[in-house]
């Protein structure tokens, strides 16, 4: 490429060198994605169809799952069919579009997952309140808002970023458009982006995590000081699912973004990313099946209508 022309697309170094791992990498992230759908789809269809499932908490959960659905799908499917292409590319727009949605979609997840916890203390702090505090239009209220601000942060992220100078290379190492690997290619400087991704991890992230961890302090005095063995177990059974997705999900994404620029990503950063990414948005309906026993009796009721 001609030094002062902008790229006209990027090719991915992709998930691994070892062509003998390609068939196994396929078949492991396709059920995955197979899972991932079906998984998402079935728990939006089980509280969109039960009449048991009908509290401010599955009204989250539905929302959620709608998200895990359109964020696994912004990068799966493009990294599927790299698996088995000789040549991994994406164009400068379709890099840019992939970014947004990933970047938007991502920090609503974030924000959804901090409000999911609000309820939670509502619901075991203030009981007797709840129905009237978490009423449906609030809960819209903040669905809402999260998204607003998740697509408000990513437009100012990705015009940042794709306004920035790609004279070549051109070669991300990664499997998808992120920006750490994005800002390492740039011919210009980087500076006012990296505080930008600063800002906006620290603000969007750190921001819910402080709201969940504030939320679940609050929640585990509650529990404590209840005197139904009971109670107890019903509530830590509730907030159990919800504080592992959480766990996850924080862990994995400030592993990536809250360090120092690097030069590239290594074979570890790519796990890791495959992780948020990937594995995620597959493990957040399977988990709350399995830790939430009203899901569960719902799944079992379908099952046995249905045989």
């Amino acid at each position: 490429m001609d030094n002062k022309t902008q790229v006209a697309m990027f090719l991915f170094s992709g998930l691994t060198d070892n062509e003998r791992l390609v068939p196994f990498l396929f078949m492991l992230f396709l059920v995955v994605y197979t899972v991932t759908v079906v998984g998402n789809i079935g728990m939006m269809a089980l509280v969109h169809i039960s009449t048991t499932l009908d509290g401010p908490m599955y009204f989250f959960l539905s929302y959620l799952s709608m998200v895990d659905l359109c964020y696994s799908s912004v990068v799966t499917p493009k990294m599927l069919f790299d698996l088995l292409s000789s040549v991994k590319s994406i164009s400068f727009t379709g890099c840019a579009l992939q970014l947004f949605f990933f970047a938007s979609l991502a920090v609503t997840e974030a924000l959804l997952l901090s409000s999911m916890s609000y309820d939670r203390y509502v619901a075991i702090c203030h009981p007797l309140h709840y129905v009237s505090i978490m009423t449906r239009s609030r809960c819209l209220g903040l669905i809402l808002l999260a998204s607003s601000i998740g697509f408000l942060q990513s437009t100012v992220q990705t015009g940042c970023i794709f306004h920035l100078q790609f004279h070549g290379p051109n070669l991300l190492d990664h499997f998808y458009c992120d920006i750490p690997p994005l800002l390492t290619l740039s011919s210009s400087s980087t500076l006012l982006c990296d505080m930008v991704t600063i800002f906006f991890t620290c603000s969007c992230g750190i921001g819910s995590m402080v709201t969940v961890l504030v939320s679940y302090t609050l929640i585990i005095s509650s529990i404590l000081r209840m005197k139904s063995t009971e109670g107890r177990k019903k509530a830590f059974s509730t907030c159990s699912s919800h504080l592992t997705c959480v766990s996850i999900f924080y862990g994995t994404v400030f592993f990536i973004y809250l360090r120092p620029p690097a030069t590239g990503f290594g074979k570890w950063d790519k796990v890791v990313s495959v992780f948020y990414s990937v594995m995620i948005p597959m493990l957040n309906p399977i988990i709350y099946s399995l830790r939430n026993q009203e899901v569960k009796r719902v799944i079992v009721d379908v099952i046995r209508k249905s045989t």
